[in-house]
C-alpha cells in the first residue's frame, strides 16, 4: 500500500511542469495580497457581515423563504460589483503600489531615518515653544475608517513643516497630522475620543483622542501638551508621558525596525 501511495505521488510530481509551479506561486501571491489588504483595511467586520448574509441565504433556501431568498440571490449575483464599491479605495492603493513596485513597498532606510530625525526634532520643538500637537503614525491597519481626514498635504516630513502646522495661528493646528509610509499625507484630521471612563479626568481632548485611536488600531500617536510642554505617546490604549528627544527617537527607530542602526550609532559615539 505504501509503495502504491509513493507511486501515485511520484507520478503526480513527474507530471508537473515549470509553468505549474509559476501558476501556484502567482495564486499564492494574489491570495496573500488579498489577505494583507483585508488586514490593513480593517475589513473583518465587513467580511463577517457578508458571511452572515451567506448563512441567511442558505437558510432561506432550506426554509423555502421565497421573497427573502429572492432578495439575497439578487444581492449575491452582484457581489463582485458590491465588493469593488466597498473596497475601491484599498483596491486603488493596492494597484498603484503594484504598478510602482510589485514586490517591494515602503520607504528606503535612508528616507525613514531622515523622517524619524525630522519628526523627533519637530515634536521636541513644538513642546519647547508650547505648541499643542497630534501626530499619527499609521502602521498595518489603514486609518481611513477610523479618522476624519482633513486637508491633503502629501509632503516630506520636516521639523519646520510640523512646527508650522501646529503654530497656534495656523488654521489646521487643532487637528492631527497623519504620517503614512514615511510621508505627511494630511493635516487637520479628527480622531475618535477614548470611551474609557477610567482615564484621568485631567487629560485634555488631545490626549483622549490619541488614546481613543490606539484603542481601535495599531497606530502610534504622539501628543504634545501645550500646558506641560511635554511629549507623550499613545499605543494600544496606553499613554506614556514626558518623553525626551532620545526616547522619541528610540521609539521611532523601533517602530520602523531600525533599532540596530540606533545601537550602532551609540557604539560609534562611545
Amino acid at each position: 500500500m505504501i509503495s502504491s501511495i509513493w507511486n501515485n505521488w511520484h507520478g503526480l510530481f513527474t507530471q508537473l511542469r515549470v509553468q505549474d509551479f509559476v501558476d501556484l506561486f502567482l495564486v499564492w501571491l494574489v491570495v496573500y495580497r488579498i489577505l494583507l489588504l483585508i488586514k490593513k483595511s480593517g475589513a473583518v467586520q465587513i467580511l463577517s457581515g457578508l458571511g452572515i448574509l451567506a448563512i441567511a441565504y442558505m437558510l432561506s433556501i432550506w426554509l423555502e423563504l421565497i421573497t427573502f431568498n429572492y432578495i439575497l440571490e439578487k444581492f449575491f449575483s452582484n457581489l463582485f460589483v458590491i465588493v469593488v464599491i466597498l473596497f475601491q479605495g484599498e483596491i486603488r492603493r493596492a494597484l498603484a503600489q503594484i504598478g510602482s513596485n510589485p514586490f517591494l513597498s515602503g520607504s528606503s532606510q535612508a528616507e525613514e531615518t531622515y523622517m524619524i530625525e525630522e519628526l523627533a526634532k519637530g515634536l521636541v520643538a513644538c513642546a519647547q515653544r508650547g505648541f499643542g500637537a497630534l501626530v499619527v503614525v499609521e502602521r498595518e491597519i489603514s486609518l481611513d475608517y477610523f479618522i476624519e481626514e482633513g486637508r491633503p498635504i502629501n509632503a516630506e516630513v520636516t521639523s519646520e513643516l510640523i512646527q508650522s502646522i501646529f503654530h497656534p495661528a495656523a488654521p489646521l493646528h487643532d487637528g492631527a497630522v497623519l504620517i503614512r509610509q514615511g510621508r505627511l499625507v494630511s493635516a487637520g484630521c479628527f480622531l475618535p475620543l477614548s470611551k474609557n471612563s477610567a482615564l484621568d479626568k485631567n487629560l485634555g481632548t488631545r490626549h483622549r483622542a490619541a488614546i481613543g485611536l490606539t484603542e481601535e488600531t495599531d497606530a502610534y500617536v504622539f501628543v504634545v501638551s501645550e500646558e506641560n510642554r511635554s511629549v507623550g505617546i499613545a499605543h494600544s490604549g496606553i499613554l506614556q508621558m514626558d518623553m525626551d528627544h532620545l526616547a522619541i527617537r528610540q521609539t521611532l527607530y523601533e517602530l520602523y525596525g531600525l533599532s540596530k542602526k540606533l545601537e550602532r550609532e551609540r557604539v560609534v559615539q562611545v
